[in-house]
């Protein structure tokens, strides 16, 4: 089983070409991003293409921070900006070979938000050529008021969109806490599912403890299929940086 790094997490104090090198040392097979903009483009493939790390993911940008915002694909009205941080992201995966692009829904409900984001979600996937597009539901504790707060509402717009380069990222994280059920929940939804991240629950720390038991789920995320890599989304202790969950999880399941 391999798995991935989220940059925006790990390593988030060096600069992304020392953090993707940090990956490399520690064992991951991939490395995933949130918003790697301040980096070079240039930079960050040479850091890539040095370590032979594959870049998976990263995200649109947020909107501005000062006010709160966080994504702008379901804002109604801001579909010109939206459209400028989905073309942005597509040009910086393209320069870096990276495989995927999040669009960030954004903070907002309603049918007008629906509309706003299935429209900007087809413009994006028309304009992807090769990268898939994802969505995440995101917790109500950790993203208060953010759009996609649920599978079944992901589901519903993935199918509305219907475009087949768009994918669920299904963050165990975010949907034990939404939803829970997250074994069978990810059997159904598998189908639709273009990356799997996992961290602890409640505290977002390594997946080696808390509410979810990653020894049974991972088991179970294998049998059901999945061979794509695991991305490690998780908050690291800066007491502790030893990476014995990742040398267990890929000791183990490459046994069995």
């Amino acid at each position: 089983m391999i798995f991935s790094a989220n940059l925006g997490f790990l390593w988030a104090d060096r600069p992304l070409p020392d953090a993707i090198r940090a990956a490399k040392a520690a064992g991951f097979g991939a490395v995933e991003c949130h918003w790697p903009y301040a980096t070079p483009a240039v930079d960050t493939l040479a850091a890539l293409t040095e370590t032979g790390l594959p870049m998976l993911g990263l995200n649109t940008r947020r909107g501005t921070l000062e006010t709160g915002e966080n994504g702008l694909s379901a804002l109604p009205g801001r579909e010109n900006e939206a459209r400028d941080a989905i073309d942005e992201a597509l040009n910086y995966a393209r320069a870096t070979h990276t495989r995927a692009v999040h669009v960030m829904a954004g903070n907002s409900s309603g049918p007008r938000a629906r509309a706003a984001f299935v429209a900007n979600l087809t413009y994006a996937c028309a304009k992807a050529d090769g990268i898939t597009v994802l969505i995440e539901p995101l917790n109500p504790y950790n993203a208060p008021g953010y759009y996609l707060n649920s599978t079944g509402l992901a589901a519903d717009i993935i199918r509305e969109v219907a475009a087949p380069n768009l994918r669920l990222m299904f963050d165990c994280f975010h949907v034990q806490i939404i939803e829970g059920d997250v074994t069978r929940r990810l059997a159904a939804l598998l189908p639709l599912v273009g990356h799997i991240q996992i961290a602890s629950v409640p505290d977002r720390g390594t997946p080696d403890h808390g509410e979810l038991d990653y020894d049974y789920l991972l088991d179970q995320i294998a049998k059901l299929g999945w061979t794509g890599p695991i991305g490690a989304e998780y908050l690291p202790d800066p007491h502790d940086t030893d990476m014995g969950w990742l040398a267990r999880y890929t000791q183990t399941k490459d046994k069995e």
